[in-house]
Order: structure tokens, then sequence, then C-alpha cells
């Protein structure tokens, strides 16, 4: 019960960090990388989808994106979701691609968008304490059954404290790495 309960535990503390992980990659950088654009989320016929199942998305310069839409009427619903992003970029059409030009981040810019890796990272660390409290919790409904002994809660308590330390450890590391990313210039 307790090994279930602590696996479980640990999957979605996994999850949580690899979707910030995710989350950072969209992030832009003074770079170009499809992973800026391609969980976009487009209005394509009435229903929200991410940009890379619509589009075929590749930089083939340092400072340029292609996004190429499988179906030409897109076209205005992915430059649509562009425009009202975080991103800051204005797209070109062509009618038949979208070209994103990725400007040199300025250094206002580039706080900006360290303060909001450090708000993903917090967010992040919120939802892995709350992981850890529900798991709590259902260790110690395990106790109060008398399905463990007290010494059991304890050591289980102990492995979840490290498992939590892990993860918060692992997601400040993903946001230290963004923000070094952001920095270089």
């Amino acid at each position: 019960m307790v090994s279930n309960i602590l696996a479980s535990t640990k999957a979605k503390m996994q999850a949580s960090v690899g979707a910030l992980k995710q989350e950072l990659s969209g992030i832009r950088t003074g770079h170009a990388s499809p992973a800026l654009v391609e969980r976009l989320k487009v209005d394509y016929a009435g229903v929200p989808v991410p940009l890379n199942q619509i589009a075929g998305i590749s930089a083939p310069g340092a400072r340029l994106l292609v996004i190429q839409p499988w179906d030409k009427g897109s076209l205005r619903d992915i430059e649509k979701a562009i425009m009202k992003s975080e991103l800051g970029l204005t797209p070109t059409n062509d009618g038949n691609v979208i070209r994103l030009n990725i400007p040199a981040l300025t250094e206002e810019r580039r706080h900006e968008l360290t303060k909001l890796v450090k708000k993903r990272i917090e967010e992040r660390k919120i939802i892995i304490r709350s992981i850890r409290r529900d798991a709590l919790e259902a260790l110690k409904g395990l106790e109060k059954d008398k399905e463990i002994s007290q010494d059991e809660l304890k050591r289980a308590t102990d492995q979840l404290q490290k498992l939590t330390d892990g993860f918060t450890v692992e997601a400040e590391q993903a946001g230290r790495d963004k923000e070094a990313d952001l920095m270089e210039v």
C-alpha cells in the first residue's frame, strides 16, 4: 500500500516537472525554436488545437520560424493565435506560409521573461507540495485504519519528503537553466 502511494506520487511529480520543462521550452529566447509555438492553441474549426497538429513548423535560420499549415484556410486562425499569445511576435503571411522573425531580446524583455520563468517555477513547486499533501493524507489514512504502524508512517513520510525535495530541486534547476539561456546575449 505504502509503495503504491509513493510510486503514484513519484509519477505525478515527474509529470509535473516534465510539464514545467515543456512549458519553459515555449518561453522565447533569442533564437528560433519550433518549441516556441508548437503548443500554441489555434482555434481551428471552432476547436482549440495545438499548432503542431495543424501545421509543420521549421527553423531554417537562427532567427526565423516558418509555419506551413496543412490547410491553407487555417492561415488566418494561426496568425490570430500568434498575435494573441504572450510571445510578442508579429507573423508575416504570404498566402502559403507564415514567417516569424525572432528579434534579439532587449534587456527589459529578458528581465520580464525571467520573472515569468520564476512564476512558472513557483506554480510547479506549489503543485508538487500539493501532491505531497495528498500522499501524506493517504498515508495518515492508512495509519488511522491500522493498516500501517506509526513507524511505517514515519518512514514513508521521510521518503515522501525526499521525493518532494528532489523534484523541487529538479524544477528549480530547470528554471535556472532557462534563466541562464534567457540572459545569454
